[in-house]
């Protein structure tokens, strides 16, 4: 992975360029800890060689795992950086278009780029925390806490 400031902020602004074969989660999760970024929105586009995405199943309280064993573009990659358990966390989403036009999109649990990711992470000027939300079971943004 290859990274840039593009503008120290605040907000910061960095493009992180993932390369062939970088696990997604890992790198950015990585990433956002050894910059010691506490809260953060990105986006990204790109393609995968594969994916498991995630549907929130309320019943159950668990992730549906989505396997993706394809090629596939990266159409749309959102997502945020919050700190949840005294360190900063992830939460992606993303829409992936395939060979034949069609799309599958959900929470993005893992990812390999092929052949790369280019993202855009802000972070704003405060910072945001989560607690676990005791209806789902999640960890959700509390504005009451930022």
């Amino acid at each position: 992975m290859r990274w840039k400031k593009l503008d120290p902020g605040p907000p910061g602004i960095y493009a992180l360029v993932l390369a062939t074969g970088d696990d997604v989660p890992t790198e950015l999760g990585r990433f956002v800890r050894e910059q010691k970024i506490e809260a953060g929105a990105l986006t990204a586009i790109g393609a995968f060689s594969s994916a498991v995405l995630g549907y929130f199943d309320w019943e159950t309280k668990q992730y549906k795992r989505i396997p993706v064993e394809e090629q596939v573009e990266v159409l749309s990659l959102i997502g945020d950086v919050a700190v949840s358990e005294g360190k900063p966390t992830l939460h992606m989403h993303v829409v992936l278009g395939k060979r034949d036009g069609s799309t599958v999109g959900g929470h993005l649990l893992e990812a390999r780029v092929r052949p790369t990711l280019e993202i855009t992470l802000t972070e704003p000027p405060g910072y945001l925390r989560k607690r676990k939300d005791p209806e789902s079971g999640l960890a959700l943004i509390d504005l009451g806490r930022s």
